[in-house]
């Protein structure tokens, strides 16, 4: 986020994985300032985000929070001088393209599932895909690099 999210801008940006802000961003609900109720889905990524309580406080009084009440909110991953924003996220982001994709799409699908399914079901679901991710070609290259960088640090 490199300045302001805003209503529909900040549901977006909940709507994404990791989230980057710059020092001088920041958000607001705002829909209570224009006499919305909310939209793209502001209320559900909001309230999954930092809980109930905190996104009514959000949503009632729709005050501007600066980027590090953002982190400590739980709203933004990192907060980072916005002149290294962007090599920062391409970063991340390159960080994310090289690792195993199985995994990834299977570590997202448990995370998913932890939000909407009891303990066990969710277990169950992540015991199938750590057994299909576990049989990938993804696997055992990232296993053998692991094992590779683990003796080139002793």
């Amino acid at each position: 986020m490199p300045g302001p999210a805003a209503g529909a801008g900040l549901a977006i940006a909940l709507a994404c994985d990791i989230r980057i802000a710059a020092q001088s961003a920041f958000v607001t609900t705002a829909y209570i300032k224009i006499g919305f109720s909310g939209d793209y889905g502001i209320n559900w990524l909001l309230s999954h985000t930092v809980g109930i309580a905190r996104s009514r406080e959000l949503m009632f009084f729709a005050d501007r929070i600066d980027a590090a009440r953002c982190k400590r909110l739980g709203l933004v991953n990192w907060v980072v001088p916005d002149a290294e924003l962007s090599e920062r996220a391409f970063e991340a982001a390159k960080r994310l393209a090289s690792a195993p994709a199985t995994a990834l799409r299977f570590i997202k699908d448990n995370l998913d599932d932890a939000a909407c399914l009891d303990f066990l079901p969710a277990m169950d679901a992540e015991a199938e895909r750590m057994v299909a991710s576990g049989q990938s070609s993804e696997h055992k290259e990232a296993l053998q690099a692991f094992r590779g960088a683990g003796r080139s640090a002793v």
